[in-house]
């Protein structure tokens, strides 16, 4: 418990300057953009004699800056809904969209960039996702996904428009409608000086980063509409067992994965249980999940990273949104901040569980006494302005909390002193500051600070664990285009921590003292400690594309850690290589790199830690191909290895106490599939499966075993689809390799048990009895884990406002899936313990 939760101690601290000269700035178009390598239209690209493919106005300029290559054109003719609602309120004006349109011409990704609301948005959207269009091509003709803005004009007045004007594309692309104008009420398309950027997709820096889209998170099945939950459906993340919330990552531990919110280190990511996260998905514009060989702009981690980005708050009008199902109920309110012209935006919005109202009573008739019931809260604040062109600057305050607190009203029959109240309670707060700055044409520069808090408090009869944690986090990264084959990202960070622990636990066994005592028997003993601590870095990559199929990213990080005074350096690298440039597109990719983690503080700090350990380290290496089947359609195949050494692992010493060493090492080894539809009008979905296996040993001479949270298969198909009339239904099916657990010496279920054989020793003191573990530890696995999980979603539009109604229901068919193995008193009998059963979930939802 200590080591686990000390691990939320970890902070983030105060960035440096960037030392590098920066010339004078110039405006350019800002997208709001958090991430650096995602598909940007206001990124800098340029043709093969090193000029921007960019224009800021229709015509002779534009063609100019355009030259060699092909403007998407629009194919068809697709006419938007007027919504009765806006009708009714006389509204009228321009819905200006970001359309994003692949390599076979087809819209794949549509978002409202200034909008009038009253379903007219939505209205627009759907009608963009109709169109088709010529592809962008280069040129030489090849096509290239590409991103441009297009409007559409609602209007109630009756009028004639000549041929060919309705629906264009802005910035000179010529639509195709022919004849007159609709009827009145209808929506038509002027052309407009609009800024156009044609942008050919910037591929990741990582090797393999899954990002999955707001559409996706909010109807995944089985998840509650839950952003971070969709992440279990990912390959590369085994199932966590129970309700132990954790991210499982490629055979790592569930320590060793971090997380993080608009780049903003998070110590918690889902509430008690897991049932939801502590950022609702209503909030989220993506998330992005880089399962190994990250870029160098990460670290102090050797697992993988998750990172959820905040989206900006809607500009065109106040918005709100409230809903309530069985689990919680929760809030938004969002839209410009007054007098600001719209140059700034807010959202605000806050979430309590119902938890309480219905495992309360279920825990009392366990015959459990509740003091607590579990509950949880969180709550969100984001500030977010442009105020000029190139500037994007954002606030965020954002935390949570969770409380359970039980009566134990009879001591467990090994543990007889163990009696009272059991508690558990968790908070977090971060402040986040963040500027994003456009520089002089070919550079950019990304800042952010953050504030942080966090509260861990655990108790048991007498014993109990405390921590207070402040913390400072920043991370400063300039980027600087230095040719138009060569860019350079450079950047630090540091994490800053003063935090103050307090724990009282049973203390070891004296010598002459039986080892199988109870715990809660034993002498107890009370410790506290407080401790600052540094730990900056700083960190360098190149983006290197030498042929126009080649993408090559090597880069190095340099982490610092005070406490033990030692630095770690962590080259990497990572390359691209697309074998077929046009569509379909296949591409090659492979990577490596050293990744470093420190050690967790309760291991290196006294009473228990030591100041001699370092860092556990982990070489990655990955080897995979990319491979479009058609415009909708991908498939990803992927194989991993992790070699694992200089791990800190605990030993018992001569007197008994706990005491850690760089001893362990280990291997994790797998391979990933990845079949994936991309979200059209009606359809998303994918298949994944993993296969894998994760091995340890804890010393040099000690023998290799597998890891609890080993799943040798792990496959997930899921899938949602729009009927018609505000009907959506989905389905996930999963099947998972169960869990290990290590058996006791002698097992009456086992074959290989003899009954002569002593599986427990008596205490006589306490008439307790202490199980006698196997020396082969992790070595039965529980059954098949299997599930499936439906999903219905129902909406409504009205003039002024949108409801919705969804039954989202987990474990449909009520398997009991083994999750552990409970004895009785003297450990000869078992029983097999199961998880959660089906759980429906009601909710409904409103919107204006």
């Amino acid at each position: 418990m200590i080591a686990s939760e000390a691990r939320h101690a970890f902070a983030l601290s105060l960035a440096l300057a960037v030392g590098l000269a920066i010339g004078p700035s110039t405006a350019r178009a800002d997208n709001g953009s958090k991430r650096s390598d995602a598909p940007r239209e206001d990124t800098p690209r340029f043709d093969e004699k090193g000029r921007p493919i960019e224009a800021s106005a229709p015509g002779a300029a534009n063609a100019s800056a355009l030259e060699g290559i092909t403007l998407p054109e629009p194919q068809n003719h697709t006419q938007p809904a007027y919504t009765e609602a806006a009708q009714a309120a006389n509204v009228q004006g321009s819905v200006v969209l970001r359309v994003t349109i692949d390599e076979a011409g087809k819209v794949v990704l549509a978002k409202v960039e200034s909008g009038l609301g009253h379903g007219l948005d939505e209205s627009a959207l759907a009608a963009a996702r109709q169109l088709l269009f010529s592809p962008a091509r280069r040129h030489d003709g090849t096509p290239f996904r590409a991103t441009i803005r297009y409007r559409f004009e609602f209007t109630l007045e009756l009028r004639e428009v000549e041929p060919g004007l309705a629906n264009k594309p802005l910035a000179g692309t010529e639509g195709t409608s022919d004849g007159p104008a609709p009827l009145a009420k209808a929506s038509v398309a002027a052309p407009a000086a609009i800024d156009i950027f044609v942008t050919d997709e910037v591929p990741p820096r990582e090797v393999t980063r899954h990002s999955v889209e707001k559409r996706e998170l909010e109807r995944i099945p089985g998840t509650n509409g839950d952003a971070l939950r969709s992440l279990q459906s990912l390959p590369g993340v085994a199932r966590p067992p129970g309700l132990l919330g954790a991210l499982l990552v490629r055979g790592s531990g569930p320590t060793d994965t971090q997380t993080f919110v608009d780049g903003t280190f998070v110590p918690i990511i889902y509430h008690f249980g897991g049932l939801t996260s502590v950022i609702p998905t209503e909030l989220l514009e993506r998330l992005d999940f880089y399962p190994g060989n990250f870029s160098a702009r990460y670290g102090r981690a050797m697992g993988g990273i998750v990172d959820a980005g905040l989206r900006a708050p809607r500009a065109d009008g106040l918005h709100g949104m409230a809903q309530v199902d069985l689990i919680d109920t929760r809030a938004l309110l969002e839209g410009p901040v007054p007098e600001t012209g719209g140059d700034f935006t807010f959202a605000v919005a806050g979430r309590r569980s119902y938890v309480d109202a219905w495992l309360g009573p279920v825990l009392e008739a366990a015959g459990a006494g509740v003091t607590q019931a579990p509950v949880y809260y969180d709550y969100q604040l984001v500030i977010d302005g442009r105020p000029k062109r190139g500037h994007h600057m954002r606030t965020s305050f954002y935390g949570s909390d969770d409380r359970l607190e039980l009566l134990l009203n009879d001591p467990t029959p090994n543990e007889p002193a163990l009696s009272g109240d059991v508690g558990l309670s968790t908070s977090f707060q971060r402040l986040a500051f963040s500027y994003d700055l456009d520089l002089d044409g070919d550079a950019r520069l990304e800042s952010l600070v953050s504030l942080g808090r966090e509260r861990v408090e655990f108790s048991l009869s007498q014993f109990f664990f405390r921590a207070r944690v402040l913390s400072l986090f920043a991370r400063s990264e300039y980027q600087k285009r230095l040719s138009p084959s060569a860019k350079m990202n450079v950047g630090i960070d540091l994490f800053s921590t003063a935090f103050d622990v307090a724990l009282r636990l049973p203390a070891p066994p004296r010598p002459g003292q039986p080892p199988n005592q109870p715990f809660s028997t034993r002498t107890v003993e009370t410790t506290s400690e407080r401790r600052f601590a540094v730990l900056p870095a700083a960190y360098c990559e190149f983006e290197l594309t030498p042929t126009d199929r080649t993408r090559i990213v090597p880069g190095f990080r340099v982490d610092y850690f005070q406490l033990n005074d030692a630095l770690d350096v962590s080259p990497r690298l990572n390359a691209r290589y697309v074998v077929k440039n046009n569509f379909p597109r296949t591409t090659l990719k492979a990577g490596t790199g050293v990744f470093s983690q420190p050690p967790q503080f309760p291991e290196i700090l006294p009473p228990f830690g030591s100041r001699t350990i370092s860092s556990n380290r982990a070489f990655h290496y990955s080897l995979g191909a990319e491979q479009e089947l058609t415009a909708q359609l991908d498939v990803t195949l992927e194989g991993f290895a992790k070699q694992l050494d200089n791990l800190v692992v605990s030993h018992a010493s001569i007197d008994g106490r706990v005491a850690f060493a760089n001893d362990a090492s280990g291997y994790a080894v797998g391979g990933e599939l990845l079949l994936k539809y991309k979200p059209d009008a009606r359809f998303f979905g994918w298949v994944s499966y993993t296969l894998s296996r994760s091995a340890r040993a804890d010393g040099p001479d000690e023998p290799e075993h597998l890891v609890p949270w080993d799943q040798t298969h792990i496959l997930t198909a899921l899938g949602s689809y729009r009927i018609g009339a505000g009907w959506e239904v989905g389905a996930r099916v999963r099947l998972v390799s169960g869990s290990l657990v290590t058996p006791n010496v002698c097992d009456p279920t086992s074959d290989a048990c003899d009954p002569n054989r002593i599986g427990a020793l008596f205490h006589g003191a306490s008439g307790a009895y202490t199980p006698i573990p196997s020396a082969e530890i992790f070595t039965e696995r529980m059954p098949l884990f299997h599930e499936l999980d439906l999903r219905v979603d129902k909406s409504w539009q009205f003039k002024l406002w949108k409801l919705g109604a969804y039954l989202d229901i987990q474990n449909a068919y009520n398997q009991e899936n083994v999750e552990a193995i409970q004895y009785n008193f003297n450990f000869t009998k078992r029983q097999f313990l199961t998880g959660l059963p089906i759980i429906p979930s009601l909710g409904v939802r409103g919107e204006f």
